[in-house]
């Protein structure tokens, strides 16, 4: 079973930092590009970072440009979101998926995890 699983979420106050952590089983990521999404409560889903196989970065979102990063593993099958000077509005669900390549339309992402809540207070 092709699954991908998102840890790390936590309550944190604005202006520190998190890192998430996107494990996947049954399948390899090393294959695949990778992208971190986020979904707040009455918001649609959106992209935030993507890295792709060559491990180069593509950001999906300009709200995140500065703050966040992110890096893979493929020898422990992980990939990571590093998140600093978070604020209040960085709150919400956040979630990884897979693709062929970096794209920005999250239709196209695939084998979603459950999702980790970061929780940014002021």
């Amino acid at each position: 079973q092709f699954r991908l699983v998102e840890s790390g979420g936590d309550l944190v106050q604005s202006g520190g930092s998190l890192r998430l952590s996107c494990t996947a089983s049954g399948f390899t990521l090393e294959f695949y590009a990778i992208g971190w999404f986020r979904q707040a409560p009455g918001k649609e889903r959106e992209g935030i970072l993507c890295i792709n196989r060559s491990a180069e970065s593509v950001y999906l979102a300009d709200s995140v440009k500065d703050r966040f990063t992110i890096a893979r593993d493929n020898a422990k099958n992980t990939a990571y979101l590093q998140m600093s000077s978070l604020k209040p509005e960085d709150t919400a669900i956040y979630y990884c998926a897979v693709d062929r390549s970096c794209t920005k339309r999250v239709v196209e992402y695939y084998y979603w995890g459950q999702g980790t809540q970061v929780t940014v207070s002021s």
